[in-house]
């Protein structure tokens, strides 16, 4: 199995893209940016809290307006540790991942798929327009790992 071979293609095209992007807890400003500037490419309303949490909304498809909105929420931090024998900076390198049988791993380092996973399938819903959906909003978090912090700084009406 190759790399190109992971299903949902989607999903798996955008976790090698955040991959890609240093995400230590309390150190999310490239993650922040990158999801401004997906949200920015794909036209969707984006906005970003205090805290730091970000919330990308998606219109409903036409004719499911009067659906309740659904929020998908994943964080945007990882926990990084890396053997003793690896040479990785978690707040400038990105993560190398390999296949390794039938799985997806990472070259020395934790993968960051708790809860880079997440991210990447609410990636995937919001780029896809092939999904009807009512109203969608995506709410990203940060520093789950070390605290809940984005979690917890949620105000009232950001969603």
């Amino acid at each position: 199995m190759e790399k190109k071979d992971l299903k949902p293609a989607g999903v798996f095209k955008y976790f090698e893209e955040i991959c890609q992007v240093p995400r230590p807890s309390k150190k999310e400003e490239k993650m922040i940016a990158y999801l401004k500037a997906f949200g920015a490419k794909h036209n969707l309303e984006t906005k970003v809290d205090e805290a730091g949490n970000v919330l990308i909304k998606k219109p409903a498809t036409p004719g499911k307006e009067n659906l309740q909105t659904v929020v998908l929420q994943s964080h945007i931090d990882m926990v990084c540790e890396k053997n003793n024998d690896v040479q990785h900076d978690f707040l400038t390198d990105p993560i190398e991942t390999e296949i390794d049988g039938e799985w997806l791993k990472a070259k020395g380092t934790t993968l960051g798929a708790d809860n880079g996973i997440g991210v990447a399938t609410e990636l995937a819903i919001l780029a896809d327009d092939s999904i009807e959906h009512g109203p969608l909003e995506c709410l990203f978090t940060v520093d789950e790992e070390t605290g809940l912090t984005g979690a917890f700084a949620l105000q009232k009406g950001f969603m």
